[in-house]
């Protein structure tokens, strides 16, 4: 099954891509998705309360993860432990669901497996990827995708603080989608991968 990595900076619209190979008829696993259900898996949901304490769940008595994201992504000294910890729970689940996923996908007879997430690289995905995809957007873009979802001001640097730096990410893409015009173009530039990349591949 051909499989697809989306790669880029935090709020570069990766998802959006990823969206569009989705029309295209490709399978698309979105990491974020998939970590919200994990999270809430009642053996992850007790080891983190167990670690940090109630104040991590809703009223209902679901992961809060905005309190997650306090921990992990925080100032303090010990947020790199916090995270690695979180990781160390997450991403085996994670990756397990990725592998089901793709599987029963080829034997439904899909082709394209596209792997949205945010940490593909620093989680070692992309060695199950053909190809990495680079969604390259303008920072003042990012910054207002972020103001839309209610981040505020300082979350992008942040978040990518804990992240490989962007020049990495594009040095380690096969291809860079440039995210800086309109959807049509984008789009359009998701296309010609399709027909001159990925077809191909399908056929071989």
């Amino acid at each position: 099954m051909f499989t697809i990595g989306i790669v880029g900076g935090v709020a570069s619209g990766k998802s959006t891509v990823a969206e569009m190979f989705a029309e295209l008829g490709a399978v698309v696993f979105h990491a974020d998705l998939i970590a919200h259900d994990v999270l809430n898996r009642e053996e992850v949901r007790d080891a983190l309360v167990a670690r940090w304490g109630p104040a991590i769940l809703h009223a209902d008595g679901s992961i809060n993860r905005a309190e997650i994201a306090k921990i992990v992504f925080g100032d303090t000294a010990d947020a790199d432990d916090e995270r690695t910890y979180l990781e160390s729970v997450v991403h085996p689940m994670a990756l397990r669901t990725i592998d089901d996923m793709r599987e029963r996908s080829a034997r439904s007879g899909q082709q394209v497996f596209v792997i949205d997430a945010p940490l593909l690289l620093e989680a070692n995905w992309d060695s199950d990827c053909d190809m990495v995809v680079m969604v390259e957007t303008p920072d003042e873009q990012r910054a207002a995708n972020a103001a839309r979802r209610g981040w505020p001001a300082d979350e992008i640097s942040r978040r990518e603080e804990t992240q490989m730096p962007i020049s990495t990410k594009r040095h380690r893409a096969d291809v860079v989608f440039d995210n800086s015009g309109s959807l049509a173009e984008t789009r359009n530039q998701v296309d010609v991968f399709w027909r001159d990349v990925v077809v191909p591949q399908l056929g071989a």
